[in-house]
């Protein structure tokens, strides 16, 4: 949600910043059209108001006086009936003029790389050579077959397609991976939480996911009920301060939180649809940062740098790209995304965006701070990923297999992994 006083007051750069993020300049006009309607009909609304009470003064001054009221009741009438049908109007306006709001996306930042399309991002750094490979890689989903780690034809056979089971090492993989990356945001400073897996309507509205997750059906909603399944831990760390204020002294305050994420992939046939990228269900370890607005983009470096410290002591090649106007979330004043290096793919894939936000969820969700004067102001949030952990763990196959087909543990993983150096097949059943 954005702030329309400022809208109002800068409306041709607002229009040009949405421009750069797809929406049409007439969204932008009928947006202003309907605003001045609303302020319009406030003014008159609240004119009426004032002349029936002064009717109404009139006509209890007749009554005591003994006089004909008769025209005075007539008018009082006739403004009240104006009155009521220019609170349905206003009404019918201020409904149109929300929807339009709601689907208006953060303003993107200045130094936002612009591109109605995703070329166009930004190579921030890149860290850690590729693999050189004396042998044809193979990809996560062979590996992680062959060696019995993961189970994909069973969990289509149980849940469907874009389903995997994690079967003896492959689970302990995958927790070492996830205990691994709490442990390092808990010594950066983060506080974790396990937060609920579903949440209200209220809550995605608060971090921007409704209602475009109702009209793409991008997640997955409980019949019958006001629930949907967490597409992502920040969705219930966001909200946990929603229509509060956060003591000033707390800020910043850093969350974490592993937790699962279930999304419909709506929309997304035919891409990655083997292996663990693209999945219904992931696991994925969430941080989120409430700050005051001054901080938030050293905030958003400090984010940043978190998730790349994790994959530095992993020994996964990475680089950082700053998306497009068009490419990051609806919410993103600007996006870092990582992306790790895939050796099958010959390619960099997503692992982790890190945002900020800036006052946008903020506002939606009304959780504010008192500034030094006192007065109630809204706090920036920021998220990212630190990290997928089913793309951790890809990575992991893909980048430290071997030609027999076994897999090194990355040294930083092993104490999580009871000491064990090497994944080989395994024969449980």
């Amino acid at each position: 949600m954005l702030d329309m006083k400022m809208i109002r007051q800068n409306a041709d750069w607002f229009k040009g910043k949405m421009a750069d993020r797809g929406v049409a300049g007439e969204t932008i006009d009928k947006l202003m059209s309907l605003d001045e309607q609303r302020r319009e009909l406030i003014v008159k609304s609240e004119t009426l108001k004032a002349e029936r009470n002064e009717v109404s003064d009139q006509i209890s001054q007749l009554k005591r006086n003994k006089e004909n009221a008769d025209a005075p009741i007539k008018r009082m009438r006739e403004v009240g009936a104006e009155i009521k049908q220019l609170d349905v109007d206003l009404e019918n306006i201020k409904a149109e003029q929300n929807d339009i709001e709601d689907h208006l996306p953060n303003i993107p930042n200045d130094d936002v790389p612009v591109s109605l399309t995703e070329e166009g991002s930004v190579e921030l750094r890149k860290v850690g050579e590729p693999r050189q490979f004396d042998f044809k890689p193979k990809s996560h989903d062979e590996i992680g077959e062959q060696l019995d780690i993961l189970d994909f034809k069973r969990s289509a056979k149980v849940a469907g397609s874009r389903f995997v089971y994690y079967v003896g090492t492959g689970s302990i993989l995958e927790r070492a991976v996830y205990n691994f990356y709490l442990d390092q945001n808990d010594k950066a400073g983060y506080t974790e939480i396990i937060p609920p897996y579903m949440v209200n309507s209220d809550s995605m509205y608060g971090t921007g996911q409704f209602p475009k997750f109702k009209e793409t059906k991008a997640g997955f909603e409980i019949k019958d009920s006001d629930l949907t399944m967490i597409p992502t831990a920040e969705v219930p760390l966001v909200n946990y301060y929603r229509d509060e204020v956060i003591p000033t002294e707390k800020l910043p305050v850093k969350f974490t939180a592993l937790s699962p994420a279930f999304r419909s992939e709506a929309g997304s046939a035919g891409r990655d649809t083997k292996g663990l990228i693209r999945l219904h269900q992931f696991n994925k370890v969430e941080m989120v940062q409430f700050t005051k607005p001054e901080d938030s983009w050293d905030a958003l470096e400090d984010i940043t740098h978190q998730a790349e410290t994790s994959l530095q002591k992993l020994g996964i090649p990475y680089h950082v790209i700053t998306l497009t106007s068009s490419d990051m979330s609806f919410t993103a004043a600007m996006t870092h995304d990582i992306e790790v290096w895939m050796p099958s793919q010959n390619c960099y894939r997503e692992i982790s965006s890190c945002s900020n936000t800036t006052d946008f969820q903020a506002r939606r969700a009304h959780i504010q701070y008192r500034d030094e004067n006192g007065k109630l102001q809204y706090v920036h949030t920021l998220n990212g990923s630190g990290l997928a952990v089913g793309r951790t763990v890809a990575a992991i196959i893909e980048n430290f297999q071997n030609e027999d087909g076994s897999v090194n543990v990355p040294e930083a993983l092993q104490p999580y992994m009871h000491g064990l150096k090497k994944i080989t097949k395994q024969d449980l059943f």
